[in-house]
């Protein structure tokens, strides 16, 4: 058996047989004009009564009937009837009185009749069809004449069976055996030709379906079975439950009246479908219904944001995902009888929505969330700009400051539970000191913050970095309030522009220290406010600093894995040594240096010292890029982020970070400078230099 396919609009087969003398015969190609009406050839012929008579040309929907000669000379036959395929083709059915002779075609252009008679072969017949009610697998009996000549039997859909595959074969008798996918309809013999006869039977072959009588139990938990009953359930390929989930894989009895399967986990509520082999669905009378988590409890009643949540029932193992309003919660384990869930950090619905896997819902019991309790602020009283400490529970929650009048809200993430430590806006004022949770929690004070007028600077405005000699230029409030400037290492600032009380301009001294720079400004009362400015320059190398690398070119100085960087004097040099120099179009996880190899020092204790780098960056690469060290192995790894944001304006200047402090440098493992870009980069304006330890 196949799918039966029509090749009748191959024109290069039509033209063969024109040209061949097949069974298409001439006709008169005369006129050309593309409005004309013209007949190219017509078939088949000899040709069957009851059969399809094929015409082919140009315009022919516009013929209007097509006359055949009668069975006497006399007489003749008008169909009126036509099946108009396109322009080029139209068909009809051969009238059973049509006698041998020329076809004529009736057109608004006129008559044209064939250049040759249309003849006609014994013809096949079909005198009776019987069962007309039967089942597939089942034997039909085709009766009539010239059946011998049959190479295939048409169901409904183009389902075939083919001459081999017949129960018998006569000239008046032919059986085939009714297949699985065949469909109630009329059946239709054909000769297997290239362009076929074919001829429809007059008989409706009725296909039995099987019968859905119904199933139990009508509620059920998905991966549980359930027993369908009806008749001639053999006939079923698989079960559609609710959802569209089709189940292919079930277990019939004997007398095909019984079918057990299993429903999906999936499974929708709605009524079942049988679909048929011949891909027809016969629908139950009844919905099926899917059980859900029942008898749900939580635990605790109360819980933390961030924490698990217990949930506690039956049927938990139907749960797809947990909901807390719109946030998605972790599952971390899940039974039959139990669900541990992370709640979201920013949660704040009362319940928890589990999800199933039929898309159903069911809320648990409702739960509160944990609060942060403030126990005390301190000190009560303090001057606008200091520093309150904030004491009670579980703190870490809170992500949010709100000073009475202030501004800005002063944003926190606590690491204790305990207390934090916040600085006040010098804008605040007295007042209650309001606290916003992750999720989104008001929590108050339990007494009014006092707080008095600032009476020392406010920086508002200071930039990062500046050489010596320069006019550092302050703004902020208060301002008029500063006496001196003292530079880090006790160097006093000598010179200044305009001392107002918006703007401090002053004059960085000379001998400055180089790098990061912590300047007090100190008050008339003695009250001392310290920023932070980098002062251009690189920190010096000291007897104490223990050298990782100057790239001098020396043991494993330069070593390297890939090429983001290359080794050389670069355009401004620190020092007239070898550095890294940056190449162009650097992209992926690379080391940039590598010494897993080399002599390189140990720190038992790294808390006493800081990593530090010399770099110079004329070209920034403000995204797609991060960098790290790694020290004897990944547990003393640190993450630099992206030390190549921001261009140093062609200066020099050293990069310090902290090393972890609980763990000694003083294994055998990874040692290296490496990048990690998510995109291609420019690194060719970046120089760096002199890998190092120094004390704090």
């Amino acid at each position: 058996m196949q799918t039966h396919k029509n090749k009748w609009h191959s024109w290069l087969i039509i033209f063969t047989l024109i040209i061949s003398g097949g069974v298409y015969t001439g006709c008169d190609k005369d006129e050309k004009i593309e409005t004309s009406i013209i007949l190219k050839a017509f078939g088949p012929s000899p040709a069957l009564r009851g059969g399809d008579l094929r015409f082919i040309g140009s315009n022919l929907d516009k013929v209007t009937a097509v006359v055949f000669q009668g069975l006497t000379p006399e007489i003749t036959v008008e169909v009126t009837e036509i099946q108009i395929i396109n322009d080029r083709e139209i068909r009809v059915t051969i009238p059973q009185n049509a006698g041998p002779g020329k076809v004529t075609l009736k057109t608004p252009q006129g008559d044209i009749q064939t250049l040759t008679p249309l003849t006609f072969s014994e013809p096949i017949s079909i005198s009776s069809v019987t069962p007309t009610t039967l089942r597939a697998g089942q034997i039909l009996t085709v009766n009539g004449d010239y059946l011998n000549l049959i190479k295939k039997v048409i169901f409904v859909e183009n389902v075939e069976v083919e001459a081999e595959d017949f129960v018998s074969q006569s000239r008046e008798q032919l059986q085939v055996r009714v297949p699985a996918e065949a469909q109630t309809g009329k059946i239709i013999l054909s000769n297997g030709e290239e362009i076929p006869i074919e001829i429809y039977s007059n008989e409706v072959i009725n296909i039995i379906l099987p019968t859905f009588t119904g199933f139990t139990p009508v509620t059920v938990k998905p991966g549980n079975n359930i027993n369908i009953t009806g008749t001639n359930l053999d006939l079923v390929a698989g079960i559609k439950f609710g959802g569209d989930k089709i189940v292919d894989d079930v277990i019939l009895n004997a007398d095909s009246t019984q079918i057990v399967v299993t429903v999906p986990l999936e499974a929708q509520d709605d009524t079942l479908k049988l679909i048929t082999k011949s891909g027809l669905e016969v629908k139950g009378n009844m919905k099926l219904i899917t059980v859900m988590p029942s008898n749900i409890t939580v635990s605790p009643i109360t819980v933390k944001n961030g924490n698990t949540l217990t949930i506690k029932g039956k049927d938990l193992d139907l749960v797809a995902s947990i909901k807390f309003g719109d946030l998605e919660g972790t599952i971390n384990s899940k039974s039959e009888t139990e669900i541990l869930v992370t709640v979201p950090e920013t949660a704040n619905s009362r319940v928890a929505t589990l999800v199933a896997f039929s898309t159903k819902t069911i809320d648990t019991p409702e739960f509160s969330y944990v609060k942060p309790k403030i126990t005390a602020l301190s000190p009560t009283s303090l001057m606008a700009g200091s520093e309150l400490t904030v004491n009670g529970n579980d703190l870490d929650l809170i992500r949010k400051v709100i000073f009475s009048s202030a501004a800005k809200t002063v944003n926190v993430e606590p690491s204790s539970s305990a207390s934090f430590v916040v600085n006040v806006p010098t804008d605040a004022t007295s007042g209650i000191v309001k606290f916003v949770t992750v999720n989104g929690t008001e929590i108050l004070s339990p007494s009014e913050l006092t707080v008095t007028e600032a009476d020392i600077p406010v920086i508002s405005s200071i930039p990062s970095s500046i050489k010596p000699g320069q006019l550092l230029i302050i703004q902020g409030t208060k301002l008029n309030l500063v006496e001196s400037v003292i530079f880090q290492d006790n160097v006093k600032a000598t010179q200044f522009g305009t001392r107002s009380a918006t703007l401090l301009e002053v004059y960085v001294p000379e001998n400055a220290a180089r790098g990061t720079n912590n300047i007090n400004l100190i008050t008339f009362n003695g009250k001392t406010v310290t920023v932070s400015v980098n002062i251009m320059a690189t920190d010096p190398i000291l007897p104490t600093t223990i050298m990782l690398t100057d790239f001098n070119g020396e043991g494993n100085s330069q070593s390297t894995w890939g090429s983001p960087f290359r080794f050389g004097i670069p355009d401004i040099p620190l020092d007239g040594t070898p550095c890294m120099i940056g190449n162009s179009n650097v992209s992926g996880w690379t080391w940039s240096w590598a010494a897993n190899w080399g002599t390189l020092p140990a720190l038992d204790d790294p808390n006493k010292y800081v990593f530090k780098m010399d770099i110079c960056i004329t070209k920034a690469v403000p995204s797609g890029i991060s960098a790290g060290m790694c020290f004897r192995g990944w547990d003393n790894a640190i993450d630099l982020g992206n030390i190549f944001a921001t261009s140093t304006d062609g200066n020099w200047i050293t990069l310090t970070f902290n090393l972890n402090p609980g763990n000694p440098i003083n294994g055998t493992g990874d040692f290296g400078f490496y990048l990690n870009c998510s995109e291609t980069v420019d690194l060719s304006g970046v120089y760096i230099d002199n890998f190092r330890f120094d004390l704090k």
